[in-house]
């Protein structure tokens, strides 16, 4: 007796939905179903329901090889960042990707060692072959804007906290206003003056902190002390920490404008090791002297003591960057307008500027 074999039986693969089901399930025609899938002002709001509610019913995604082919568009955006390992690159970019995928864009992101014409030039270059339609580029110091400036750019531009004079559009936080809430609510703690821990000196984000304190401190009659410089790490907060920790000491002693009784910290991972510093060498924060610092990193509130901050919305800074460089695309606009977006930061106040 032979015996045949059997396969398993194997399910036909499933054919995804196109546009055309879409418009069956919902009743419309193809082509509103393509209105409401490009935010098209003339649909009806019940039909715009409709067609979302069958797209949702469907599971249906945009194809965006085919669309591309018909549109003769790479709907792909391109950016270039430097320093991506740090708290406000990185959510810089990330905020980016987000805002771009919300509007339909896929992202290629290049990320340079350094920020030099030549390094820029080839960033571009590279992007330029991956059929790009627009770039954004993070421009957090002034190495940067020198660069940025020399080129001939083959495509529409938005920087990110360029903070400068270019005739190029751009998005950016307002750095001097955050250093300002910071110093301002040291200060109305009762505070003679307020210290500070700046970040390098190229960095203009570093550079308008530097200006928001001054400015605060000389409008309030306070004292200026010499700022002490660090590099964004905590190790450099820690050693900055050191120096400052026997002007403490001298200043409790003394109760003299000399002392220190309150520092502002140009971003957060710097206030960290600030904190250690003064942990080891036995001050108490903040009872002996008050910190602020920058960024509201998702480890700030866990801090010991939490540490009051100032929060930069880096979601918005991508939203804005995205919708100005996708107004260029839309109206052939080279963005050299210049148009400018600043986004407001907060003051987020918790235990280490305050023992209330």
């Amino acid at each position: 007796m032979s015996h045949t074999a059997e396969t398993p039986h194997q399910e036909p693969r499933r054919r995804a939905p196109t546009m055309a089901d879409v418009a069956q399930v919902a009743g419309v025609s193809h082509q509103t179903v393509s209105r409401v899938l490009s935010n098209h002002p003339n649909v009806r709001d019940t039909t715009r329901a409709d067609v979302q509610r069958a797209i949702e019913q469907l599971g249906y995604r945009r194809n965006s090889s085919a669309r591309a082919l018909v549109t003769r568009r790479t709907l792909t955006l391109g950016v270039v960042a430097c320093n991506p390992t740090l708290f406000g690159p990185a959510s810089t970019l990330y905020g980016l990707e987000e805002a771009a995928r919300d509007e339909g864009y896929m992202v290629s992101a290049v990320t340079l060692r350094r920020y030099t014409a030549k390094a820029l030039e080839e960033a571009i270059d590279h992007l330029s072959e991956w059929g790009v339609e627009g770039i954004v580029v993070i421009v957090p110091h002034r190495e940067a804007v020198a660069a940025l400036a020399e080129l001939r750019l083959p495509f529409p531009v938005v920087t990110v906290e360029g903070g400068h004079s270019l005739p190029i559009a751009g998005v950016s936080v307002d750095q001097e206003l955050g250093a300002r809430l910071a110093t301002g609510h040291l200060l109305a703690a009762g505070h003679r003056t307020v210290w500070h821990v700046a970040g390098p000196p190229d960095w203009l984000e570093a550079e308008a902190r530097v200006n928001g304190w001054r400015g605060t401190l000389e409008e309030a009659g306070a004292e200026v002390p010499p700022p002490l410089v660090g590099d964004w790490t905590p190790l450099s907060g820690y050693r900055a920490g050191q120096e400052l920790a026997g002007r403490v000491a001298a200043g409790s002693a003394r109760r003299t404008s000399a002392g220190v009784t309150a520092v502002f910290v140009a971003n957060d991972q710097m206030a960290l090791g600030l904190m250690r510093a003064f942990r080891e060498a036995g001050l108490s924060v903040p009872g002996q002297v008050a910190i602020a610092g920058f960024d509201d990193i998702p480890e700030a509130e866990f801090f010991a003591p939490p540490l009051t901050t100032v929060r930069q919305d880096f979601a918005a800074v991508g939203q804005a960057s995205i919708r100005l460089l996708v107004a260029q695309l839309e109206t052939g606009s080279t963005g050299r307008d210049g148009e400018r977006v600043v986004i407001e930061p907060r003051l987020i106040v918790r235990r280490s500027s305050t023992s209330s």
